[in-house]
Parts: structure tokens; C-alpha cells; sequence
């Protein structure tokens, strides 16, 4: 939690000073720290927390609750999903870090878990808490896309953590089953344990070699948002099966808090809820699948039959005039685009004060670099490709997500003719 969760967001976006006040001891083992996402009305639809911080001069002032936060109750802060701008779903999330010894923040209760005993997971508060500006992390309403960014990993820790306990728990079985005496034999002697528990070990090596892929993937600094998925889904629910199976050979004794199955048990069964459900994790596998369409369809989808498709250099021609007006004050940057296949590859995009100018080459330093072939840029623009699909499935690939959604709600979409 404090690797993967609590700090991994601080890593990516946060702020120099914000890593030495917060990463730093972390890292020294000084600090503990946790991620405060859900709350007592939202678990998986993120967008519709309701925990508020609003700007008060240079104040933060935060209200509403958490719960199911792992570290919470022994926590020296808190990384904090907030509505900063209300009415816009997950365009009005930021992250902001709280520190726990601040006025009106509360552990109202620590919760009484079925497993996990070992770690503590609560219900915190919130009540009119101020918390410096200097504490959100990044850009304001884009914590939703920073959320998204960090759960990759958090997905694949999930999947280790589920075949390494698959692993002790077929272990621990073997063992057991081979000194265990039953009709004058080990247990280990009879064929339907014997070949439950070889059908077992097989899914455990190809749940370990799905997450060492996935893993492999991360390193080479790929999306691998379906890898992770996936790895997530089959190691969390190969993992229930695994344990459940095995304390059936432990007869009695695996009902006993004093044997090693009975705590698996309890323990193994929140892996499949932790860090996106089994069935968000499906959502996200089959919207990939079904959703994403192909390539070659989607450069005409949004266009009359007889309409013409536009080239890459009209699409970004066109952004000057398409500008929105509402988004231009206080939102902008410097974004570089490289699309294959395309005549012209190399185009920059440059937003401030209320104006946009486009280029055709690549010039100064991008706040995101953003890569895609040119069937996805003119799905993307003409509304045959959603763009969170196409980013998911590794159409598009980005140096920074929170760039990319700023960049997105900069423009309106292209009209032909």
C-alpha cells in the first residue's frame, strides 16, 4: 500500500518538494502512508466521490469520509481523491495530500475485517481540514487520470500477491497430504488429490507466468492495461479456488484457527474486491475486446458517405478554430505529436492565453508526447474511436495521461466541410 498506492502518485506527478516532504520518508520506512479513494456511497465508480475540497485563498478546505482505507488508522498521511469542481463527474477529481495530525481530520473507527488481521483498514473523517495548495499533487482536476495511471501497478501487486499465496497454500497442502494417514496410506497416495492438486499447480505456473509477462511489460514501459487486467482477474479468482480446494484436504482441521488454511482462507477472498473488482476487471477486458474498433473503420465513422476523409494536416489545421472558449482561461500546454503513416508526422500544438498555435515539426519541450497512427487520429476525431479505449488497448501511447485529458477537453470535436 505505501509502494504502490499511497505514493506512487506522488512519484509520477507530484512535486519536488512534495517528494522530499512526503516520498523521502516513505522510502526511510519514517512514514506511513495511505490512499483514501473510497467512501461509504462509491467504491468502483471513482467519478462519483463526494468528498469536497474547496480553494479557500491558499487553502484547501476539506469535508466528507473515506472507508476501507488500508494504513488509515496508523497513517501519517493521506494521498486524497477530492471533488474540486462539482457537477463534472471525473473532470473535477484531484489528489491532495493530507497530513493526519491536521485540525478535523479523524479515524472514526478502525473496521473489524474477516482477514487481512495483520493490517489495519478504517473509516476516516473529514471536517472543514486545511490543507495548503502546496499539497495537491499535480494539476487540479486531474486526479481521476493520475488514479487511472497507478492502478496498473497496483493490479499486477495484486496479482503477485495472489500467486505467491497460491504457491504457500499448495505447499503448505503437500505437505500436509503427505504426512497425513488415511485407510493405511498418506493422502498424497490417493489419485483424486493427486490429480486436483497437479491441476492446480498448472494454473498456478500459468497464473505466474501471466504476471511475469505482465510485469515484463511494465518494464519495457508499455500501457499493459489489458495484461494487468487480465493478470489481476485470473491470479485473484485462480486464488479463492486454490485455497478453498486444498482446506477441503485438511478435513476438520482446516476449519481450525490454529492450522495455516484456516487464516488462507479468511485472508484470500478480499483479492478478488482490492484494487478493482473481478467483474471492473472483466468491464475493462471486454471493452477492449468488443469496444475498441478496428483501425480500418474508423477513419470514415462521423462522415457522410460521400464526405471526404480529412487528411492529418486539416485535422490539426483546424484546432485554432476549434478552440474552446470555456476551457482556454488557465488551461494549456505544450503538446508534441508523432503519428505514422502520416505525410507530415510531426506536429506541435501549443495552448496558452486563450490561443493555439500548431506547427508542423516538433518544437520546444512537450508537456506530453503523444504517439498514434493516423486511422486512430482520425477515429479519435471524427468520433468512430473512444479515446479511453484506444488509450487502454496501447492505440495511443502518452508521456503523460493527465496531458492528454488536458488536451482533450481543450477542443471541440472536428466538423467536415
Amino acid at each position: 500500500v505505501a509502494q504502490y498506492m499511497a505514493t506512487a502518485h506522488i512519484l509520477k506527478h507530484g512535486a519536488e518538494d512534495q517528494k522530499t516532504r512526503f516520498l523521502t520518508p516513505s522510502i526511510a520506512g519514517e512514514y506511513v502512508g495511505a490512499l483514501g479513494i473510497t467512501e461509504p456511497d462509491t467504491g468502483s465508480d471513482v467519478a462519483a466521490i463526494r468528498t469536497t475540497a474547496v480553494l479557500d485563498g491558499d487553502h484547501y478546505v476539506i469535508n466528507g469520509a473515506k472507508t476501507f482505507i488500508t494504513n488509515g488508522a496508523g497513517a501519517d498521511f493521506v494521498t486524497l481523491a477530492c471533488k474540486t469542481t462539482r457537477g463534472v463527474g471525473a473532470a473535477g477529481i484531484s489528489l491532495i495530500v493530507v497530513e493526519a495530525d491536521r485540525p478535523g481530520f479523524a479515524v472514526t473507527r478502525k473496521l473489524n475485517k474477516i482477514g487481512w488481521h495483520s493490517s489495519d483498514t478504517a473509516e476516516l473523517s473529514f471536517e472543514d481540514v486545511r490543507v495548503p495548495v502546496e499539497n495537491l499533487i499535480g494539476q487540479p482536476d486531474q486526479g481521476f487520470y493520475y488514479i487511472m495511471d497507478c492502478f496498473q501497478m497496483e493490479r499486477l501487486f495484486g496479482a503477485a500477491v495472489a500467486v505467491g499465496g497460491s504457491q504457500l497454500c499448495l505447499e503448505t497442502t503437500l505437505r500436509y497430504v503427505s504426512e497425513r494417514q488415511a485407510f493405511g496410506r498418506p493422502l498424497a497416495r490417493f489419485q483424486a488429490i493427486r490429480h486436483c492438486l497437479a491441476d492446480l499447480a498448472a494454473e498456478i505456473e500459468a497464473a505466474r507466468h501471466l504476471t511475469y509477462h505482465t510485469a515484463w511489460l511494465h518494464s519495457q514501459g508499455k500501457t499493459a492495461i489489458r495484461e494487468s487486467s487480465m493478470a489481476k482477474l485470473y491470479a485473484t479468482e485462480l486464488g479463492k479456488r486454490v485455497v478453498d480446494e486444498c482446506l477441503q484436504f485438511f478435513g476438520g482441521f482446516g476449519y481450525m484457527e490454529e492450522y495455516p488454511i484456516a487464516r488462507m482462507y479468511r485472508d484470500v477472498r478480499v483479492g478478488t474486491i482490492v484494487a478493482g473488482t473481478s467483474e471492473i476487471m472483466r468491464e475493462i477486458i471486454g471493452r477492449l475486446m468488443i469496444d475498441d474498433q478496428r483501425p480500418a473503420d474508423v477513419a470514415r465513422t462521423g462522415l457522410g458517405a460521400a464526405a471526404e476523409v480529412p487528411s492529418v494536416g486539416d485535422l490539426f489545421g483546424s484546432l485554432p478554430g476549434r478552440l474552446k472558449a470555456e476551457a482556454a482561461p488557465g488551461a494549456g500546454g505544450v503538446f508534441h505529436f508523432q503519428i505514422a503513416g502520416a505525410d507530415q508526422a510531426e506536429w506541435t500544438v501549443r495552448v496558452a492565453d486563450g490561443e493555439c498555435r500548431v506547427t508542423a515539426a516538433l518544437e520546444g519541450e512537450p508537456d506530453c508526447l503523444v504517439e498514434m497512427d493516423q486511422k486512430i487520429l482520425l477515429g479519435l476525431e471524427l468520433g468512430g474511436l473512444d479515446p479511453q479505449t484506444a488509450f487502454m488497448s496501447g492505440k495511443i501511447k502518452v508521456s503523460s495521461v493527465a496531458g492528454i485529458m488536458t488536451y482533450l477537453n481543450l477542443f471541440e470535436p472536428f466538423r467536415s466541410g
